[in-house]
């Protein structure tokens, strides 16, 4: 439509007939949106705009070849990254690029690299009593990327899922965006521990499944939680034997 309306098409019903996909069922408001002044000016203005797009999108296509070119002695563990929820391969090419290849030879564990980047809470602590904290500060273009990547792994159900779901709930639910924003870095500290630990093994990403946390859960102690919570409720409680 804007191709046409450079190239002098003015007439609304004409321009909303080249509509596509979905805005087809939107035509007849289409067509009355479109009828209005537009002049050579305006036509000039949409010609750099669509310009400018396309040498930005031929100087993105040139960068991503010479970062494909650049990965190519990296493509085995880039690969393998690609396999942890939420990473993709240019995800993964910018972990690499950031932390090497083979992080052990600077970080020895996978707590000294995530501290490095800055996704461990701080460490307030006096006279012997321990105080929440901020997080450090570390590489914020990682920190930045991996926040990215657990937004992505959180909307696949999995391990990632289920630690997203158990910190919002723990900090004040999803009504809370202040819960969520925390739980989201506490995942991104989960992926890059599991970088850490995939580049160092050479092996892929182990999913540990959906059910990881209800399967570690104590029985007995989580029976005496529930009851505890009911009877704080009012509730009498009476535990009958299964069948």
């Amino acid at each position: 439509m804007i191709e046409a309306l450079i190239d002098g098409e003015r007439r609304g019903p004409v321009l909303a007939g080249l509509a596509r996909g979905k805005m087809r069922a939107k035509i007849p408001g289409l067509s009355m949106a479109l009828e209005g002044r537009f002049g050579d000016h305006h036509a000039l203005m949409c010609r750099l705009h669509l310009d400018h797009i396309d040498h930005l999108e031929e100087m993105i296509a040139r960068l991503e070849a010479q970062i494909e070119a650049m990965m190519t002695p990296f493509r085995a563990q880039r690969d393998l990254l690609a396999t942890a929820p939420g990473i993709g391969q240019l995800a993964a090419a910018g972990v690499i690029c950031e932390i090497t290849a083979d992080p052990r030879e600077f970080f020895a564990t996978a707590a000294h690299l995530a501290s490095w980047t800055g996704l461990c809470p701080g460490n307030h602590e006096s006279a012997g009593k321990r105080r929440s904290a901020r997080r450090r500060h570390g590489n914020e273009h990682l920190q930045s990327l991996l926040v990215e990547c657990a937004w992505s792994a959180v909307r696949h159900d999995g391990y990632l899922k289920s630690l997203y779901h158990r910190h919002v709930m723990k900090w004040g639910g999803y009504r809370s965006q202040i819960a969520k924003k925390k739980a989201i870095v506490v995942v991104a500290h989960a992926l890059i521990v599991i970088i850490w630990h995939i580049l160092a093994t050479g092996k892929p990403y182990h999913e540990l499944g959906a059910g990881y946390f209800t399967t570690r859960l104590d029985p007995e102690r989580e029976t005496r939680r529930l009851i505890a919570k009911l009877e704080a409720l009012g509730h009498t409680v009476t535990l009958d034997p299964a069948a």
